[in-house]
């Protein structure tokens, strides 16, 4: 589920259209911070939505609206915020992005249903001749769990038990904390994000129990709590973590025990992660020819050698901010340029007959690569390689990276 609208209004120095603003936001973000927090890897994986674009045209200047949602936490949502306020062209002209707001889409759901309850219990209320105090600390009661408290001069959100367990829960922050809670687990210490440093009183705390959990979440930001925790002198037995994607704050009781079931010592969870790291393959090795491009992919065997016309390789220069993409045949002569969300239906209900090299300013993804490997295409240049389990023989893999660095 989204749980925020990223809001911009923005100001063009000439006309331009929706594509224009939109490759404009992709191509001057793209690789700021590296490929896990590229906008279009966090659309492949869920974690940003659609983006809308709203524009009027007058007096040889464009205005209008761009609406991002995000399904990341507060901190990232910040940082995606900053990085489109940093783009400063659309296509020839220059453009101002201002940050309108971010709506907290689940606060908005959360008055909605709160204003709903109200009218139900008036309703009830008057129809049953039930007192609403009843009412009110029957529920009470059976939820809840236990009082949040604030532990440490840091005033950090945790469980009553925080100090009597001898194990200790340790957790992102203050939803964290009161999720566990409501599910009984009540030996749990928010860190509040830990952005830079773990806090004094948490890395006292653990070295007071006698075994400690890092229940986190399962997307790059619980990487990132890990990391720091593992770097500072706190103590870390155990490591448990919410479904990729997921949070703890979100999980119910049943998916918070799961977790907590498979909990992996701290050792053993760090050398799992290294052996995946290692698993990944190695870039293809790039080697351009000075007169005419000559691209050679070196991977466990030598490649054939691919020449690649002049022209070609200024078509792919061309191409990054567009969302477009151009089927090349055996010759290299271009046989159509295409949308990139175009390009799949296309192989799937046989067009492009002539096709052998595809370039495209998209994400390479399994589906798309299977596609390519059934219809005998030799190569696909992308902007982006997605994550693939597997990689046919007769297809090679290019970025435009790759090409143009």
């Amino acid at each position: 589920m989204l749980k925020y609208n990223v809001v911009f209004r923005f100001e063009v120095d000439g006309i331009v259209d929706k594509p224009d603003i939109i490759g404009a936001i992709f191509g001057q973000t793209e690789n700021l911070f590296g490929e896990e927090f590229d906008l279009r890897e966090l659309q492949d994986k869920g974690r940003l939505g659609r983006i809308t674009v709203e524009l009027h045209k007058k007096d040889n200047r464009t205005e209008g609206e761009v609406i991002i949602p995000s399904n990341l936490d507060r901190v990232e949502t910040a940082l995606i915020a900053s990085m489109i306020e940093n783009v400063d062209k659309a296509g020839p002209y220059n453009i101002k992005f201002q940050l309108v707001e971010i709506q907290d889409i689940r606060a908005e759901k959360l008055k909605k249903i709160i204003d709903r309850a109200k009218e139900i219990l008036s309703t009830w209320s008057r129809e049953k001749t039930m007192d609403i105090r009843e009412v009110l600390n029957e529920v009470t009661s059976s939820v809840r769990t236990g009082e949040i408290i604030e532990y440490g001069p840091e005033r950090l959100p945790a469980g009553p038990n925080i100090d009597k367990d001898p194990n200790l829960i340790i957790v992102e922050g203050r939803a964290d904390v009161i999720n566990l809670l409501r599910y009984g687990y009540k030996n749990t210490l928010g860190i509040e994000g830990a952005t830079g440093k773990i806090p004094e009183s948490a890395i006292k705390l653990s070295k007071q129990k006698k075994m400690v959990v890092a229940f986190l979440d399962g997307d790059h930001g619980g990487d990132l709590i890990l990391k720091q925790l593992v770097n500072s002198d706190a103590k870390i037995d155990y490591v448990a973590r919410a479904p990729q994607g997921r949070e703890v704050e979100e999980l119910t009781g049943k998916e918070i025990a799961k977790a907590m079931s498979s909990m992996m010592p701290l050792q053993q969870y760090l050398k799992r992660q290294e052996a995946k790291a290692e698993m990944k393959e190695a870039k293809p090795t790039i080697i351009a020819q000075s007169t005419q491009p000559e691209l050679i992919v070196q991977e466990q065997a030598p490649e054939e050698v691919l020449n690649m016309p002049d022209s070609v390789v200024e078509e792919v220069k061309r191409l990054p901010g567009t969302l477009e993409g151009i089927i090349f045949d055996q010759s290299w002569n271009p046989v159509e340029k295409v949308q990139v969300r175009d390009i799949i239906p296309k192989l799937e209900n046989g067009g492009a007959a002539n096709a052998t090299y595809i370039v495209f300013d998209g994400v390479i993804t399994q589906r798309l690569l299977e596609l390519a490997s059934q219809r005998n295409i030799k190569l696909l240049v992308g902007a982006r390689v997605g994550g693939l389990n597997k990689r046919p023989k007769n297809v090679r893999i290019l970025t435009f990276n790759d090409m143009l660095t």
